[in-house]
């Protein structure tokens, strides 16, 4: 006679289910607010979810023209939104442009902006599209918006090309495919600690997957970045007010769905054939790279060298990630001198 499994035992697999539902809708009510209906109701064009469906408990703030009253610098707008931009200097000299990184705003030239202008060159910073004050558009951040951006923001200001490009961190990456596009824009290339290489990173593994980077930096995710930061550095002295100054861009809606579009994008680990394009250019490459750098690890300076075989390569002792941050006294010389040539 045939044994038959006994019906309530049919409800044992989706009690394990049910918890784990439970926990997400827990999580995600703590995490953001989520629009359920727009969950339900709308995919992108790959029929993936996206971080726009979410409103982040930690951006209280909508970036508009208020918000934007009390900030330094100055505004301009563009096709994709509006870019916060600093520029000094004498009208009548070459133009350096400095692109910041992944995350950190305009700020983190501070130094290299002072020095540079000091020096008698003409200095232009930006906040890149999703960062600091410039606006968050709801698109994708790929590499072909940064582009479109940098190529815009030239126009806008009427600069006069070819310009000075320093690149730092995603930066880097940014000026590299800039530079690859249009090679008739760019004189001179300066990186720092540049990315666009792949690197064993776990956890940007993890936040790339749908939702699961939604949890991750809407529930803890202000404080892990922020933890991440301090590390960029070798020696903590400054790290309290370059922290201070990072807080306050990540209360403006968008802040982290431009991050995690950033990194699904791929932007950060895809730019090795600019790189190639880069080496094969008759072009002058100045590369600087902290030797105690955890972000992006001083050993991937060797691929970067291989890519780029006529780069002056200059390792900086005693400084992380944001060598020329740490050490301004000898990265504001080797960029002064290599900018004046």
């Amino acid at each position: 006679m045939e044994n038959k499994r006994p019906k309530r035992r049919r409800w044992g697999c989706l009690i394990p289910t049910a918890i784990l539902l439970g926990l997400f809708l827990f999580l995600s009510i703590m995490a953001f607010q989520v629009r359920w209906r727009s969950i339900l109701l709308s995919t992108t064009k790959d029929n993936t979810m996206t971080a726009s469906l979410f409103h982040f408990r930690g951006e209280t703030k909508v970036l508009d023209e208020a918000s934007r009253a009390d900030a330094p610098g100055e505004f301009v707008q563009l096709s994709d939104g509006m870019v916060h931009y600093q520029i000094a200097g004498p009208a009548d000299e070459r133009t350096v442009v400095l692109v910041h990184g992944f995350s950190v705003p305009y700020y983190v030239w501070d130094p290299t902006f002072e020095g540079l202008v000091d020096s008698g060159l003409r200095v232009l910073r930006y906040d890149l599209y999703g960062r600091g004050y410039s606006d968050r558009p709801k698109v994708d951040f790929d590499a072909d918006l940064f582009d479109r951006q940098l190529v815009e923001l030239l126009e806008a200001l009427d600069i006069e090309t070819p310009v000075d490009l320093a690149g730092l961190s995603m930066g880097g990456v940014i000026s590299v495919n800039f530079t690859a596009r249009h090679p008739e824009m760019v004189r001179r290339l300066a990186l720092i600690s540049p990315a666009g290489l792949p690197i064993d990173n776990s956890l940007k593994k993890i936040v790339e997957f749908p939702l699961i980077g939604e949890l991750i930096l809407g529930f803890g995710g202000g404080q892990l970045l922020v933890s991440s930061l301090a590390e960029d550095f070798a020696t903590p002295e400054a790290v309290d007010q370059y922290l201070d100054q990072y807080r306050v861009q990540m209360q403006y809606q968008g802040f982290i769905r431009a991050l995690l579009s950033t990194l699904r994008n791929g932007v950060i680990t895809s730019a090795e054939s600019s790189y190639k394009a880069v080496g094969q250019q008759d072009r002058p490459v100045l590369l600087i790279w902290g030797m105690g750098d955890k972000a992006i690890p001083f050993e991937t300076s060797e691929q970067v060298r291989w890519l780029i075989p006529q780069a002056e390569f200059h390792p900086i002792e005693d400084a992380g990630h944001i060598s020329h941050y740490e050490k301004p006294e000898i990265v504001n010389s080797l960029l002064v001198e290599f900018f004046s040539r």
